[in-house]
C-alpha cells in the first residue's frame, strides 16, 4: 500500500507539472522554433551540393544529429531548473503538502520530461511527414534513433537540472541558471577539445584509455557515439569512439557500455538530488 501511495504521489505531481509545461511560452516558443529547426535541415541538405528539395530520412538523421546534441542538452537544463527552482513561498507551500519530497521531485521530473519529449516530437513529427510525402521511408531507421538520442539526452540533462537546482529557491535561480549554462558550455564545447589535446600530448595506450574514458564521462558523447553506430556504423567514429570500440571489441560491447553509462547520468544525479532535497530546510 505505501508503495502505490508513493507511486499515485508521483503521477500525481507529474500531472501536475505536465500540464503547468504544456500551458507554459517557454515549451510552446521551444516546440516552434524546434520545429523550424528541423524543418530546416531536412529542407536545406543539398544546397551545398548545389541541389534543391527535402532529403530522405538518412541524410536528415546524420545533419540533425549535431542539432540535437547542441540544442537539448541546453534547452533541458534551462526549462529544467527553470521549473525546479520555485518562488520562496510557493516552495513552501508546495513541500508542506503531505508528500514525500522525493516524489515531488520524481513526478516534477517525469511531468517536465514528458512535456519536452512532447514539444521535440512535434519537431521530429512535421519533419518526418514532409520527409516521408516527398522522399519515402528509406533510412527511417537512422532517423528514429536520432529521435530516441533527443529523448535521452533530455532525461540526462533534466536529471543533471534537477541537481543545479535542487535548494536554489527564489532569487538563487539566477546562480543555478548560471551554473546550468556553464555545465552546458563544458560539456558541449570545450570538453571534446580538452580531451583530444590531452591525448595528443600521451602515449598511444595512455591516449587510448583517456579517450575511451571521454567517451564514458560526457553524456553527449556517449550518446553521440551510440546514435552514429546505429545511424552509419563506424564509418562516422572520431578517435575517441573508435578507441571505445577497440576497447569492446565490437559494435554490441560498445552498445552495452554505453548505456549502462547513460544509465548512470539518468540516476545518479537524480538520487543524489533526493538526498540533498531530504536535507535542507525549505522554509
Amino acid at each position: 500500500m505505501r508503495a502505490e501511495a508513493a507511486a499515485s504521489a508521483v503521477w500525481l505531481c507529474a500531472k501536475q507539472e505536465r500540464l503547468l509545461a504544456v500551458r507554459s511560452r517557454w515549451t510552446q516558443m521551444f516546440a516552434a522554433v524546434f520545429a523550424l529547426l528541423v524543418l530546416a535541415v531536412a529542407s536545406s541538405g543539398y544546397i551545398l551540393s548545389g541541389g534543391s528539395g527535402i532529403q530522405d530520412f538518412a541524410r536528415t538523421a546524420a545533419s540533425l544529429m549535431q542539432l540535437v546534441l547542441l540544442i537539448i542538452p541546453l534547452a533541458s537544463l534551462v526549462m529544467g531548473i527553470l521549473a525546479m527552482t520555485p518562488e520562496r513561498g510557493g516552495a513552501e507551500l508546495l513541500y508542506a503538502q503531505p508528500i514525500a519530497r522525493r516524489s515531488v521531485l520524481m513526478g516534477t521530473w517525469l511531468g517536465l520530461f514528458e512535456a519536452l519529449v512532447a514539444a521535440q516530437m512535434v519537431g521530429f513529427g512535421a519533419a518526418g511527414l514532409v520527409i516521408f510525402w516527398q522522399t519515402g521511408d528509406e533510412g527511417l531507421t537512422g532517423y528514429a534513433l536520432v529521435v530516441l538520442a533527443s529523448a535521452v539526452l533530455t532525461a540526462v540533462f533534466l536529471s543533471l537540472a534537477t541537481l543545479v537546482s535542487v535548494g536554489q529557491i527564489g532569487r538563487r535561480r539566477v546562480r543555478a541558471l548560471a551554473a546550468g549554462l556553464m555545465l552546458w558550455f563544458a560539456l558541449a564545447l570545450v570538453f571534446d577539445l580538452v580531451a583530444l589535446g590531452a591525448a595528443s600530448l600521451l602515449r598511444s595506450g595512455h591516449a587510448s584509455r583517456l579517450l575511451i574514458l571521454s567517451v564514458l564521462i560526457n553524456p553527449i558523447d556517449a550518446v553521440r557515439t551510440g546514435a552514429l553506430l546505429g545511424i552509419e556504423g563506424t564509418a562516422a567514429f572520431g578517435p575517441a569512439s573508435l578507441a571505445l570500440l577497440r576497447f569492446t571489441r565490437g559494435p554490441v560491447g560498445a552498445g552495452a557500455i554505453i548505456l549502462l553509462a547513460l544509465t548512470a547520468w539518468v540516476v545518479t544525479p537524480a538520487l543524489l538530488a533526493m538526498r540533498r532535497l531530504s536535507r535542507i530546510d525549505i522554509a
